[in-house]
């Protein structure tokens, strides 16, 4: 039997594939005319739907081009087929291609869509549904012109210039009205006028109750409409509700959304839709919405006017929600008039933010009063317990080791002073180039090996007024966290430089007044300070550290520091990159009559021995014991008492010689400085040690009428109560 030769064969296959292919391209065929059968059906079926609206309808393909026009399009637009959508409706819209692409937009992910544009000609509805096949079914629907007056939309409308001038009023006002207005105060009975709320306004025809509600017209001009209460009803004026720059919701008095208009879908989002509950809308009333709705259809509502958040999801929005009750075929339902009030609510947040911060500073230097009391009296203690242990006792290093730990506490109490603006500041002239180069040797063994500090100064510095001691601890602390924030090492950069504001800086809801400053930037190369946490950085407790690593109140001090001496204090960080700390202190401004700076004193030795009699007045027992005992160890005759009215007893006695008054400045009854000034009056030449664990600032006032005084600040150890009583006797 013989084989066929290769070429037969391979001439065989290709005929059999030729047929396959042949067969193939028949069913297609088939196929594709049954499709195209059944899109020509679907078409001549909607063309014929169509076919008879009054309202000019389009068939059109997904990029526009018209497939079918019913016969109003026909008419009015002469369309033919084969041309885009967006050429024949040129002579209605000024960009019908914009408008197109919008609605077409929204249409491709909900189906359908439709939005209200005014014409030359008047206001149209056109819509927009999605038939499938890429084809689109277009729908022009004029808004019916019975609603609307030839000046404006159908409700009555009034334009407010300032100081509540009326610039204009519509044919619909007028006819409200009854005669032409001029102003706000001859239209209503009372004033100010309740935006969205019911008010009392008085017409040709006698009173009449409408419900107000307005929008920015820009221009400081305010467009506010009258919505008479008989006739609020929704129902039958929705076309007014719909064009009404105000958003507006009606509920059934369970809280079901019966309507709304446009501006209402805008702000409350995709949430409003019909039969939705109030609660699923918004948030934070307090207590239930549907009893706040209850007193509102009663009438026993107290306040119409309430502050919510809505629900959504994606972004924060605060609206100001007013009720008001209307009557509709013997139905009762409400009408709510809502405002975006989100910027109101962050400017309420922002101003809850500055009172916490206040109430933390007052509790803070009450706690610190209070600690600086407790302070003395341990530390004091323990001073006069060193006098009697040498460093060869046993018990000398426990005594040390009590003394550095009270001390610490001070420093800390002194942190929270800094933080309450409270500590007592020893303001000097300050050329921050000296400062800096006193303070360089120690800043570069606080950074490490790891870090190179660089400092970059103005040549042209000019001086400014601060605490030195004060201001370089600023400093350090502002050194050590950018320190913290490069573990891996880099570069901290001091700069200083002269700025001249023309202007007031406005920045972290702080306002620079204009005039010259000294800036003091702390920049490092660090992990930065994510966005939501930099409002928080200048609090007290506040840290990103590790447990342990930090009290939070480095920066909370520097902050108080600042702000006590009269400057501002910012900070800008990205993650990663790097945070910048800017400081801004005034320039020292010298006048004629401003006096020459003292000479710095030379510190006296500590005073082993005095005489003089001395009156001391504390109320806090372990303070007034440690202070009678560390005096009578330095020689001097010492009276107690326990307030300023046992003082004034005491001093009742004529002959009694008195050569120095030590007293609390804060105490029950009478303070320090009130019973000190009615001694002096008998007693004109004692002079006066004031000692207090609050700031000097809360004398400085009375301190002026009181001569020959001093202040000596809480905690105080033996030696500073000794050498400040033997300064003032001698």
């Amino acid at each position: 039997m013989g084989m066929l030769a290769p070429e037969p064969l391979i001439q065989l296959g290709l005929l059999a594939a030729s047929v396959t292919l042949l067969l193939l391209g028949a069913a297609l065929l088939v196929v594709l005319r049954r499709d195209r059968a059944s899109q020509d059906r679907t078409m001549q079926a909607v063309a014929g739907f169509i076919e008879k609206d009054s309202a000019p309808s389009f068939v059109c393909s997904a990029d526009g081009e018209v497939l079918s026009a019913n016969a109003a399009a026909r008419a009015r637009y002469a369309t033919l087929r084969g041309e885009t959508l967006a050429g024949t409706l040129r002579t209605t819209f000024a960009n019908p291609g914009g408008i197109l692409f919008r609605l077409k937009s929204v249409a491709d992910a909900e189906g359908a869509a439709r939005e209200d544009i005014v014409t030359r000609r008047g206001q149209v509805r056109l819509a927009v549904h999605n038939m499938g096949d890429d084809r689109l079914l277009w729908r022009l629907e004029p808004v019916a012109e019975a609603t609307r007056s030839p000046d404006g939309p159908g409700l009555p409308m009034i334009m407010l210039g300032r100081n509540d001038a009326i610039l204009y009023m519509n044919d619909a006002a007028r006819t409200l009205v009854g005669k032409r207005a001029t102003a706000l105060d001859g239209l209503f009975d009372a004033m100010p006028v309740s935006m969205g709320m019911v008010n009392r306004i008085t017409t040709e025809g006698g009173s009449l109750d409408v419900l107000v509600t307005s929008v920015d017209a820009g221009a400081g001009r305010q467009a506010m409409y009258l919505l008479p209460a008989p006739e609020i009803t929704p129902a039958s004026h929705w076309h007014d509700f719909e064009d009404l720059p105000v958003p507006l919701v009606r509920f059934t008095t369970e809280g079901k959304v019966q309507s709304y208009n446009r501006m209402a879908a805008n702000l409350v989002g995709e949430t409003l839709v019909r039969d939705a509950h109030l609660g699923d809308l918004m948030e934070g009333l307090g207590r239930p919405l549907e009893d706040w709705l209850d007193e509102t259809v009663s009438g026993r509502a107290v306040q119409q006017s309430e502050f919510l958040r809505l629900r959504r999801t994606d972004k924060e929005t605060f609206v100001q929600v007013a009720l008001n009750q209307m009557k509709e075929g013997g139905e009762s339902s409400v009408l709510a008039v809502l405002s975006d009030a989100t910027e109101l609510k962050t400017l309420e947040a922002q101003f809850v933010q500055s009172q916490k911060m206040q109430a933390i500073g007052q509790l803070a230097g009450g706690v610190a009063h209070d600690f600086n009391n407790l302070l003395t009296a341990i530390s004091g203690h323990c001073d006069l317990l060193l006098l009697r242990h040498d460093q060869g006792d046993a018990d000398y290093g426990d005594l040390m080791q009590i003394n550095q730990n009270a001390n610490r506490a001070a420093a800390l109490v002194g942190q929270l002073l800094a933080f309450s603006r409270k500590q007592t500041l020893r303001t000097e002239e300050l050329d921050l180039r000296d400062t800096m180069a006193d303070l360089t040797h120690l800043l570069n063994r606080l950074v490490g090996e790891k870090v190179r500090l660089s400092l970059t100064h103005d040549p042209v510095l000019k001086a400014i007024r601060a605490d030195k001691r004060q201001l370089e601890q600023v400093l350090m602390n502002l050194v050590v966290n950018a320190r913290d924030a490069m573990p891996s090492g880099g570069e901290i950069k001091i700069e200083t430089e002269c700025v001249t504001l023309n202007e007031p800086l406005e920045r972290d809801r702080v306002s620079v007044p204009v005039g010259q400053y000294v800036c003091l930037r702390v920049i490092d190369e660090g992990v930065g300070i994510p966005a939501d946490k930099l409002q928080k950085v200048f609090e007290p407790f506040y840290t990103t550290k590790r447990t342990g690593e930090g009290t939070g109140l480095g920066l909370s001090t520097a902050y108080g520091i600042v702000k006590q001496t009269g400057g501002f204090i910012f900070v800008d960080s990205k993650l990663d990159q790097g945070t910048c700390f800017s400081i801004m202190f005034p320039v020292l401004e010298r006048t004629t009559s401003s006096p020459v700076p003292e000479k710095p004193k030379v510190k006296a030795p500590s005073p082993q021995k005095g005489d003089g009699v001395i009156l001391l007045v504390e109320d806090e027992a372990p303070v007034r014991a440690f202070a009678s005992r560390a005096l009578r160890l330095r020689g001097y005759t010492v009276l107690e008492a326990d307030s300023a009215e046992a003082a004034l007893k005491t001093l009742e006695d004529v002959d009694l010689n008195v050569d120095l008054f030590v007293t609390d400045v804060v105490m029950p009854g009478k303070d320090g400085p009130s019973w000190v000034r009615e001694a002096l009056q008998d007693r004109p030449d004692v002079r006066v040690v004031f000692v207090s664990g609050y700031a000097e600032d809360k004398l400085n006032d009375q301190r002026e009428r009181i001569p020959n005084s001093v202040f000596l600040p809480k905690p105080f150890s033996l030696n500073d109560l000794a050498e400040t009583v033997h300064s003032q006797l001698h």
